[in-house]
Formats: structure tokens, sequence, C-alpha cells
């Protein structure tokens, strides 16, 4: 081959790989459908706390402080929605209701959590049923068997499962007080147009996506939703596992990352919480199971040490797919 005709061919190939290696389009051009919006979580609001988070690029707030009167919500929620910061969920947290002793006292916070909620204006209440715990596998070891019609746990791994009946027996009759729990609470919800927000964070139930879905879909009513944290549920699965799972059935997102000790592939020696971001969740991968299951809301950041200025920029990042 000629000199020519060798520099020739290679300016073609050249080109071609360059042009195999353009994005059809960025992800700046990239047009989202669903509609995100930024939130950060607060014990009480405050004023001068929104206005500092709008500052920043803040649309909303998640109240954590739901023991307050049903007249000091309202009032919050006026100040809150003069400035253009609505809150628009609150977190209760955890309740203890597979403890008998604590049941009634559970439901009574419950139903004055859902008041509060609608009284701040929001629109869903975080709630986690209860926790168990015992003898459990290693989070990525978990093979779970369930009746899909009374949601009890048959067995937790495959082969001997002897080592963790203790776990199972807690597991069912855990879910069986959660079921009483919120089928109790649900005239509640529709009387006060708020949901309830379910949410398994590390409390040793429901660990896996067909799970975790199968329990909040269980109760096939309107007003019983999830509340899914993206971070709390990477050392069971991946967290667009659990998006695909739940689907429509998601009320809100919390925003955390975790990371993977990618040395112990059963998860056993887990890592930890970090920024988000810096962890081991898939964003862009998540941001597009976002849009598939067509959820548009809030995005609400929990936890983290980074200034407001960087988890505001980061958190427009995973909104933008990046």
């Amino acid at each position: 081959m000629k000199r020519r005709d060798f520099l020739k061919n290679a300016m073609i190939l050249t080109a071609a790989a360059s042009c195999s290696r353009l994005p059809i389009a960025s992800a700046e051009e990239k047009q989202w459908k669903t509609q995100l919006k930024k939130a950060l979580i607060c014990g009480f609001p405050d004023k001068d706390t929104l206005e500092g988070w709008k500052r920043n690029g803040f649309q909303g707030a998640e109240a954590s402080d739901w023991k307050c009167s049903v007249e000091q919500a309202a009032e919050a929620r006026k100040m809150a929605e003069s400035i253009g910061m609505p809150i628009h969920s609150v977190l209760f947290g955890w309740a203890n209701v597979n403890n008998p002793d604590s049941f009634d006292k559970d439901i009574e916070n419950l139903t004055h959590a859902l008041e509060v909620t609608a009284a701040y204006g929001g629109t869903a209440l975080l709630t986690v049923p209860c926790r168990t715990g015992g003898v459990m596998p290693k989070p990525r070891e978990f093979k779970i068997e369930f009746d899909p019609d009374t949601l009890m746990v048959s067995k937790v791994v495959d082969g001997d499962n002897t080592p963790y009946a203790a776990y199972i027996e807690a597991q069912n009759v855990a879910t069986k007080a959660s079921i009483e729990a919120v089928k109790k609470l649900i005239p509640v919800a529709e009387k006060t147009g708020v949901k309830i927000a379910l949410e398994n964070v590390w409390n040793n139930l429901w660990v896996t996506p067909a799970l975790y879905a199968a329990f909040v879909k269980y109760f096939d009513n309107p007003w019983v939703m999830a509340y899914f944290d993206i971070g709390n549920h990477v050392k069971y699965a991946k967290p667009e596992e659990y998006i695909y799972a739940l689907g429509n059935k998601i009320a809100k997102f919390h925003v955390k990352d975790f990371k993977l000790n990618l040395d112990d592939p059963d998860c056993g020696g887990f890592g930890g919480f970090c920024e988000i971001r810096s962890g081991s969740v898939n964003w862009p991968v998540v941001r597009q199971a976002i849009e598939d299951i067509g959820y548009s809301g809030y995005m609400t950041i929990e936890g983290g040490s980074d200034p407001i200025a960087k988890k505001s920029a980061d958190l427009d990042l995973i909104i933008a797919g990046k």
C-alpha cells in the first residue's frame, strides 16, 4: 500500500471511530418527562432554615416533628408556603407495632402524626411499622420464599433454613402485626388525605424487592404506598430493582448513597453510608428507573455532611441523570 493511501485509510478509520463514540444525545440534552423537585429534612420548620435552603436551590422540606400540635403545624404551613417552600411530607420513623404492649400507643401516635401531616400540608407520612432481628443471612444471601396471599415467609435462603427459624417466625409475627396496624390507620389516612408511606429502613423485614413490593401492594389501597430510600437497600439488591418492583406504589423518595465492600460479594462486611454520588448507587440507572415508573415529585436528601450548596449541586446532577 502506498504511503498516501495508508494515511488516507487511517484518517477514514479514525473519523469513523470518533463518530461511533459520539452519543446520540448528551446528558444535557436529554428531556425527562418526569419532574423532580429537591427537598431536605428539618425538625420543626423555621423560616430562616427554609429561606436558606431556598437560596441554595431547594424547593420543599420534610418535617420530622410530628409531636407538635395540629395548630402549630398549620402555622408552620402558612409560613412555609408564604416563602415558596412547602412541607411535602412528615417523617414519623420507627413504630413498634409487633410489641403488644405498645401497639395501641403506636396507633394513637400514628393517628396524631397523620393529622399533623395534613396540617403541615404534607401528602405522606413516612412510617416504619416495626423491626425485628435474630440470626439472619448475610444481605446478598437472602432468597426469600413467601406466600403471596398471606405474606408469610417459609424460607430466607436456599438449603437448610434451621439456623434462621427464629428470625422467620419473628418476621411473620411482625408482618401480621403490621398488617393489623395499617388496616386500622387506613380510615385515618383517607380522612386526612395523607398517604401511609411504608419504609423498611434496616428493620430486617421485607428486605428483598419482591417481598417489600408484595407487602405494600397487599393492602390494595391508594392510601398505602412506599417511601423508598435509595441508599438504604443497596446492601440487599440494586436500588433500581426495588423501584421497578414497587412501580407506581412509590409515594416519595429519600436520597442517600451507600458504598459496598466489593471484596465481599455477599456484603457481609458491607461498607457504609456516604455522600450522594460517591457510593455504589448507579445514579443514571436509578434516574432512568424513576422515569420509567412515571414518578414526579420530591427527592429528599437524608443525612450527609456535605455543605448545603454541594448537596444541592449533586442532587441537580442526579435529577439530570448524571
